[in-house]
């Protein structure tokens, strides 16, 4: 913030002697002798808390920026869930041996996989460590080129050929079988772990981060973590102060804050900090004022050492040309520019990755545009224009949702194939109780659900309508486009002011934002007085609605501890008397996972009064409503059915899952309280937002509408910020991450009088 963007980094374990020593709003630094054990972020808790110690990083508002760390990172070694799984077994649910979520990392090590390739395609690559000399000089004097205005960050990335794209088949290609679901990624091996394990005991630190060192670094992580221990920090959750301790234990005075190794990471690490928030790249000033908050002597020497090391790409996008002028007139005379004046573009500094991914999906979509072949559709404005254009955007409340579903259908009607794809389980939960079919993003990517894929890998389909799409990551999306064939019509749809994917990019909004395909906006309004509630906060208006059946209450508390009382109150007995919503059906909402009053102090409570228990299987018991991350940016919700000796299984919808005893730590939490971002793409009977007066300062216009939009009957607001939630309303507008989408769409599908 997925969350899944995004509000940040789940919490793992419970914090260390050293943690608890430390004030509740940072996290515990490394002593300088051996650094404290890390509190691993996970996929699976999405905390909003900033850090106070690193303002200067990628901007970000408290409590609207969630970190969602790659689940497929393991979680830090502790107490096996379940133990000898004596109890519950017997009523377990028959797990599949490998999960939807399994199957979709698997999708992602595959896209990761491909865009290694392409990066091994590029030209005039730089060998870490070697002398610079021809085009690692030219990189190293990159950045300050670009500012000087004297050329364009461009020339220092040019992305490669796209491959030849296979031409539209004619016809409905033969029956294929479905791929075999990919296999589950295999645990580094005990060699590799073992190496590991004996270079962090070394550097006094915790022996139970070697799995997931291992399984960051690779074969060779024993020696690469000996000679560069900054390297620490690839594994989720380690934090600077921690590296720099483990560095001073291993290497002693050789080490120091200028170094070139812990210079080169720390800077991967604030753009993968900031990657968390939404962005793909960030200012060059931005991250030289992250490393100066972190002690580095030199931040532009720094910078230009990353360049030059490859470890991260510079860009700057490039204006657009001036119109030539006619032979017959007289060139008009250019205002003289002042030598000092900055660049129009800032310089950005990205990682390869994201810069990847963002091509990759830009180049797709165009693709999309371009191969479609329009064709006179008759029926709503959505129809027509799908008909008509590749790539359509549709823009709406919950209420118009029906409208890209019809359009599936209409277009089936036609013998097309045609398929809805959601963001959550819960979501094609609620299209198929209205009569529609549909899958989730996840599934259609992993070949857990949808339809067969051709020879060349992609799906047999002539119509995608993606619902929920601002939840899509600029990840997620390119693996989405790039399984699309050329010819298929694609339609995003979402509503543009919840808050945006727990990950990297801003799909949707950049989309809309460079206007180069239809966008439709809908006009059907969401009814009743929530409807009307959410609708006039998405405009800026926090108005007093009238609610007859009980829609809306307010609860006013003055405290953080009354509202914890107050919000139990409500789940346990007021909604279930008052409105008939059962406690299962009532979610809990917040802005952050820190404070007196922030999820994990409300699913403590509520724990204690709806499922009291001692935690026997890994801090969890049969019956406990859990959050589960199986991949980044997804959050589900379930019920823990029983443990055994392979892990704790669950119940997710009408789905059992397996969560394997070495993955409870990093992708499960108690669940009965969730941040916006994890609830974001769901919705419940009933929604119970907690405002207690220390979380206005992470209210903003977003969050309050996606909040208050996941309740379909009843809503009731825990109020203690007084008037900073209609400040927040009226002029809460959350910063836009920075991305490179825009731009990249413009540059290959705007026409020359756009």
């Amino acid at each position: 913030m997925t969350e899944p963007s995004g509000e940040t980094a789940p919490e793992a374990v419970e914090p260390t002697e050293d943690a608890q020593k430390a004030t509740a709003e940072a996290r515990p630094p490394a002593p300088a002798e051996a650094p404290a054990t890390p509190e691993e972020p996970t996929a699976a808790d999405t905390a909003e808390e900033p850090d106070a110690s690193e303002e200067t990083e990628a901007a970000e508002e408290p409590g609207a920026a969630e970190e969602t760390e790659a689940a497929e990172e393991t979680g830090a070694a502790g107490e096996a869930a379940g133990g000898s799984g004596g109890d519950g077994t017997a009523d377990a649910a028959a797990a599949p041996e490998l999960s939807e979520a399994q199957a979709e990392l698997a999708a992602q090590r595959e896209l990761r996989a491909k865009i290694e390739a392409r990066k091994a395609e590029k030209e005039g690559t730089v060998a870490s460590g070697a002398k610079l000399s021809g085009t690692a000089a030219d990189l190293l004097a990159a950045v300050r080129a670009v500012e000087g205005g004297g050329t364009s960050g461009s020339t220092f990335y040019e992305a490669p050929e796209p491959a030849p794209r296979r031409p539209a088949p004619e016809a409905a290609p033969a029956a294929t079988v479905r791929p075999p679901a990919p296999e589950r990624a295999s645990a580094p091996a005990p060699g590799t772990t073992a190496a590991v394990r004996e270079v962090l005991a070394k550097g006094g630190a915790p022996e139970a981060l070697a799995g997931q060192v291992a399984a960051a670094l690779g074969e060779n992580a024993a020696a690469a973590l000996a000679e560069d221990p900054w390297q620490l920090l690839a594994v989720p959750g380690v934090r600077p102060e921690q590296a720099d301790g483990f560095a001073r234990a291993l290497l002693g005075p050789a080490c120091g804050p200028g170094d070139p190794r812990r210079t080169v990471a720390l800077t991967v690490w604030l753009l993968e900090r900031a990657a968390l928030q939404g962005h793909t790249a960030l200012e060059v000033q931005a991250v030289r004022a992250g490393l100066a908050g972190h002690g580095v002597p030199d931040p532009e020497e720094a910078v230009e050492t990353a360049v030059s090391e490859a470890a991260v790409l510079v860009f700057q996008e490039e204006e657009t040309a001036e119109p030539e002028p006619d032979e017959d007139e007289e060139p008009a005379e250019e205002p003289e520019r002042p030598a000092a004046e900055e660049p129009a573009s800032p310089v950005l500094l990205g990682l390869d990755r994201y810069a990847l991914a963002e091509e990759s999906l830009a180049e797709g979509l165009a693709r999309l545009v371009r191969t479609a072949t329009a064709q006179p559709w008759e029926g709503s404005e959505l129809e027509r224009a799908a008909g008509a254009h590749g790539l359509v955007l549709h823009t709406g409340g919950e209420a118009s949702r029906a409208e890209p579903v019809a359009l599936a259908e209409a277009a089936r009607a036609r013998g097309l194939r045609a398929l809805v794809a959601v963001h959550s389980d819960a979501g094609r939960s609620a299209l198929g109780a209205a009569g529609a079919t549909a899958v989730t993003v996840g599934g259609l990517l992993s070949g857990a659900a949808g339809p067969n894929r051709d020879e060349d890998g992609a799906f047999a389909l002539d119509l995608l309508v993606v619902l929920d799409a601002p939840q899509l990551d600029v990840e997620t999306a390119a693996m989405l486009v790039e399984s699309l064939p050329d010819g298929c019509r694609l339609v995003l749809s979402g509503d543009p002011e919840v808050l945006g994917a727990p990950g990297a990019g801003r799909v949707f909004a950049d989309a809309l934002a460079a206007r180069v395909c239809p966008r439709i906006a809908s006009r059907l309004p969401d009814p009743g007085p929530l409807g009307e509630l959410v609708s006039g906060i998405g405009v800026g208006e926090l108005n007093q609605v009238e609610a007859p059946g009980k829609e809306i209450v307010i609860v006013p508390v003055r405290d953080a501890g009354e509202a914890v009382h107050r919000t139990v109150q409500l789940v346990a007995d007021s909604v279930p008397r008052a409105i008939g919503v059962p406690a299962e059906q009532t979610q809990v909402v917040t802005v952050g996972h820190g404070g007196s009053a922030g999820t994990r102090a409300l699913n403590a409570a509520l724990k204690q009064r709806l499922n009291p228990g001692p935690g026997r299987f890994g801090g969890y018991d049969p019956g406990d409503r859990v959050a589960y991350a199986p991949a980044p940016g997804r959050t589900v919700t379930g019920t823990v059915l029983s443990a055994d000796a392979e892990g704790l299984r669950l119940r997710c919808g009408d789905e059992g899952v397996l969560v394997p005893k070495e993955r409870v730590e990093a992708t499960l939490r108690h669940g009965w309280a969730l941040t916006a971002h994890q609830a974001a793409g769901t919705r419940w009977p009933a929604v119970v937002v907690v405002l207690p007066g220390d979380a206005a300062g992470g209210l903003s216009r977003p969050w309050v509408y996606t909040a208050f939009g996941r309740a379909e009957r009843h809503l009731s607001v825990v109020h203690g910020v007084d008037q900073a939630l209609a400040r927040a309303v009226a002029e809460g507008v959350a910063p836009e991450p920075t991305t490179r989408l825009r731009p990249l769409l413009e540059g290959l599908l705007a026409t020359p009088e756009e």
